[in-house]
């Protein structure tokens, strides 16, 4: 786990086992020996608890934060709480994640790669055909210097990532984050062409459900690692249980055909054409062993705005 931004201290408080706060690095260490292989990313808001699952006293510190991480492996999450220290000229930024307990639960309204993807796209397609029919998109010098900074910083070739996500999951949060900050740009900048109060109430239904799905979007890309280990994680179990399922089905079918044939032979007619009388299912499969693959860290969104 890396720390990229302007944040000068990192501190966890409420960790099992410890009276007060100790370093980031110690505190990840201590809860991965408590069971935790992994972080999913919530970025909640109001009337959206986006990646949550509970209990309601994490879930209400998480959405006034608006984001919190959620353990994956044991019921432990943290949420940050920032704030600003030191003298007139020289305040640095500190983060204090507070150790809290989590319902171990799926989170809330957390799309596939595949279902953000798409709707991306759709919200996208939707957002520009109304605004532009109204023609109130963000617009002005500022705006345009926001959209060059932004580019800029694509172009360097920053990792959004940390190796070992799917491809899939990078192209969907580099959309996002675009979407996210046009959506920004387009808030911060006052109302941009629109000139009445119906205009601005049409400009602000547009960008609304565009502002959902760049959320939805960028915390199904965070947590793509955690899924997909997960998903190979069950894979077995759940091939093992269809196998078993098929087997049992193969034995009554089996157990049919030699009851029928050992009431042919009994009642004396072609005695010769029963061959025993010993009906057998289908083979049972028995799937080999998957290993997961090694665990990763979490990712911070706070930093990455």
């Amino acid at each position: 786990m890396a720390i990229v931004g302007e944040d000068a201290v990192h501190r966890v408080e409420g960790l099992p086992g410890e009276a007060g706060p100790v370093g980031l690095t110690l505190a990840l260490g201590r809860l991965r020996r408590l069971g935790v292989t992994g972080w999913r990313v919530a970025l909640p808001a109001p009337g959206h608890p986006l990646g949550l699952s509970g209990p309601p006293d994490f879930n209400a510190r998480a959405l006034e934060a608006e984001e919190a991480v959620v353990g994956f492996g044991a019921p432990y999450g943290l949420v940050p709480e920032v704030s600003e220290a030191g003298p007139a000229g020289d305040v640095h930024v500190e983060v204090v994640w507070r150790c809290l307990a989590v319902r171990e639960a799926p989170p809330a309204d957390v799309p596939s790669l595949g279902e953000a993807e798409r709707e991306l796209a759709e919200a996208l397609r939707d957002a520009t055909a109304v605004l532009t029919r109204l023609d109130v998109a963000a617009s002005g010098p500022a705006v345009e210097v926001a959209r060059e900074a932004y580019r800029a910083r694509s172009e360097v070739g920053r990792e959004v990532l940390a190796p070992g996500y799917p491809p899939r999951a990078v192209r969907v949060l580099e959309l996002a984050q675009r979407i996210g900050l046009l959506v920004d740009l387009a808030h911060d900048h006052g109302h941009g062409g629109a000139v009445s109060a119906s205009e601005m109430a049409a400009r602000g239904e547009a960008l609304r459900p565009v502002e959902r799905v760049a959320r939805r979007a960028q915390v199904a890309a965070y947590n793509a690692y955690v899924e997909e280990r997960e998903r190979d994680r069950e894979a077995p179990r759940r091939r093992a249980s269809r196998g078993t399922r098929r087997g049992g089905a193969g034995g009554a079918g089996g157990g049919a055909a030699a009851g029928g044939a050992g009431g042919a032979a009994g009642a004396g007619r072609r005695l010769q054409r029963v061959r025993g009388g010993t009906g057998a299912g289908p083979k049972r499969e028995t799937p080999g062993p998957r290993g997961d693959r090694p665990g990763g860290g979490g990712v911070r969104r706070r930093v990455s705005r």
